[in-house]
């Protein structure tokens, strides 16, 4: 049976304010250097967008999270003035941001605009780790400076972090870090090869094995309930933790767990289900690393879009999956990323290429 869209509810939504970013780092989606600025969506779009967003949480009965992306937010004049309108308009804006940009001033406009959240990217326990990846010297001391400034104006931050053969080594240290810093969560992102990420090599990305061994020590790192950890674009996850045994409340560090859809499990893979992406020139795509596109904002409505796109539709449907992932029992929590099926062959419904897992019934057909 498929799914009831009309009930499908947009829990959070990530705009690229701005193609514009101040470093280069190795593992960056975006494709387009600073000069595609010229098509970043107008102030007057931008609010436009927002007042699309409002009406779509109208409908569903509650508001998303809108998260101020790009790109580099802190390069996107108006960042403030649209993160404001977006407030009173009920949404719950975040900003996810490198670090290297904020200062005192910076931090204080920041915590003045009603911002709920930053989340700050860090590659790495340490600079040479970190560094490397940024491609940028400097740019580990500038991050962990500007984490200090929110904690002065006492701005609530995550810690992201991408997990390549570079820093994997390094998880336990990433975690107390993290801890060390006050850190409200942390948030593991899983490599999706795509944009600038197209140019690691297979050995610098954690195979099947290791993605599997990875996901094993994150969850037991959840389980000590002293920091909250979540996994992003790895999806079996959600399996690994229910075999595991290490299944955790994941509600606690959201930032708005006052309606359903906004906290507890949730199917893995949430491209076109829970999230979506809007770039900087407006186009809509299922998550930042799926180059499917819905429509574009100044075009057609979020809303309409949302309900309407027939991708968004398919993705929904566990039954349209293929391979080992239409096959799986855990394809309800699960999914597989449709982001990396679709860099691997090109069709986004295809199997899972990082999970190790063979479900009983492919086994029985192998």
């Amino acid at each position: 049976m498929k799914p009831d869209i009309s009930k499908q509810m947009l829990r959070l939504l990530f705009w690229e304010t701005t193609i514009k970013c101040n470093l280069s780092c190795a593992h960056c989606r975006r494709v387009a250097g600073d000069e595609a600025a010229t098509f970043d969506m107008s102030t007057e779009q931008a609010k436009g967008m927002v007042d699309q967003l409002a009406q779509v949480g109208i409908r569903q009965g509650f508001m998303p999270i809108l998260v101020f992306s790009g790109g580099e937010p802190l390069c996107r004049e108006d960042l403030f003035e649209v993160v404001e309108y977006a407030g009173a308009k009920g949404l719950t804006p975040a900003l996810a941001t490198n670090g290297t940009l904020i200062d005192e001033k910076i931090a204080g406009r920041i915590m003045q605009s009603g911002i709920r959240r930053v989340s700050i990217s860090l590659d790495g326990a340490t600079s040479d780790v970190h560094n490397k990846l940024r491609q940028q010297a400097g740019s580990f001391e500038s991050a962990m400076k500007g984490i200090e400034h929110l904690k002065s104006k006492e701005v609530p931050f995550q810690i992201n972090v991408t997990i390549t053969k570079y820093n994997c080594d390094q998880l336990e240290e990433i975690y107390e870090l993290a801890k060390e810093l006050g850190s409200a969560a942390l948030h593991l992102f899983m490599l999706v090869p795509v944009g600038c990420g197209q140019q690691f090599n297979r050995n610098e990305m954690l195979n099947a094995a290791e993605y599997e061994e990875m996901m094993l020590k994150i969850a037991e790192m959840d389980s000590r309930g002293d920091l909250h950890v979540k996994v992003t674009c790895g999806p079996h996850y959600e399996r690994v933790i229910r075999e595991s045994g290490l299944a955790q409340d994941r509600s606690r560090s959201d930032l708005n767990t006052k309606h359903p859809g906004h906290g507890g499990a949730s199917k893995g893979c949430l491209a076109g289900l829970g999230v979506l992406f809007v770039g900087h020139n407006g186009d809509v795509f299922p998550c930042g690393y799926l180059p499917i596109n819905c429509g574009n904002v100044t075009a057609r409505t979020i809303e309409d879009i949302w309900y309407g796109n027939r991708d968004l539709a398919r993705m929904r449907d566990v039954n349209e999956l293929e391979g080992k992932c239409g096959l799986c029992g855990y394809k309800n929590v699960c999914g597989g990323c449709r982001a990396r099926a679709y860099a691997e062959t090109g069709n986004y419904m295809s199997e899972e290429p990082f999970c190790e897992y063979v479900p009983p019934k492919a086994k029985k057909r192998s």
